[in-house]
């Protein structure tokens, strides 16, 4: 049986998922942030994927999210997106020494996943933590400061004002930006999903990342697969490869 805690730590609301019976132990964890203007109870499959194969899944409510939300989010905001991602990334050492603390974390087998924002949310993360020891990049990009550029030319910023100081904004990304220090990875079990047709985020850049760092040292324990003709969205099988990668390298 698995069981679903609702929590709040650091003033940040979470779905605890784990084994009914274990839910009290430590155990193997991997925090698994959810996309734009979605909810932590929308990943809860994910959720239930680890928790099935003996983890704890710790599901975030982003910021301006859910029960943080403080207006209606749009797609065409994309400078509040990148606020929230940053806020991701402030807020994850609070939550690793949250259930560090409480003995319910195993320090050396700790993860970190997402889906398209969440995915993107991973990626700079990896630039910023080695506590991370694996991470899965669902339909997201390594590569935020060429996806920001993609999308001032593309539909999210239709009908948009784009602020003059955005090209400076965009450049105050490359500290998370993944692409530009991939050996920041170093070696650590680091998968890639991404459906071809995706209309959001753009399947092409991930790809050509994958195939640019394949062969390095760094990058060894890096993989990568696709689904043909899948668009911005994460099937359930993807879901399960996603835990199986988990229940493999941690």
């Amino acid at each position: 049986m698995i069981s679903i805690q609702h929590e709040v730590v650091s003033g940040i609301p979470v779905l605890n998922v784990a084994p009914a019976d274990k839910m009290n132990e430590k155990l193997p964890t991997v925090i698994f942030y959810h996309g734009w203007t979605n909810y932590k109870e929308s990943v809860l499959v994910n959720g239930y994927e680890l928790a099935k194969r003996g983890f704890r899944a710790i599901l975030p409510e982003a910021y301006l999210h859910g029960e943080r939300k403080e207006s209606e989010l749009v797609e065409e905001k994309y400078m509040e997106f990148w606020e929230v991602v940053l806020a991701n990334i402030k807020e994850l050492p609070l939550l690793h020494q949250h259930y560090l603390e409480k003995g319910l974390l195993d320090a050396e087998r700790f993860g970190v996943t997402g889906l398209s924002m969440g995915g993107i949310t991973t990626c700079a993360m990896l630039t910023q933590f080695d506590f991370i020891k694996a991470a899965v990049c669902l339909m997201g990009s390594p590569a935020p400061m060429e996806f920001s550029k993609w999308l001032l030319q593309s539909s999210w910023a239709t009908g948009t004002k784009i602020p003059a100081d955005t090209v400076e904004q965009i450049g105050q990304l490359a500290p998370i930006d993944l692409s530009v220090q991939p050996e920041k990875i170093n070696g650590r079990p680091v998968h890639f999903w991404h459906g071809t047709a995706d209309e959001l985020v753009p399947y092409k850049p991930t790809k050509d990342f994958y195939e640019h760092i394949k062969n390095e040292p760094y990058a060894k324990n890096v993989s990568f697969t696709t689904s043909k003709g899948v668009g911005h969205r994460v099937p359930y099988l993807t879901s399960v490869e996603m835990a199986e990668f988990f229940e493999k390298v941690l």
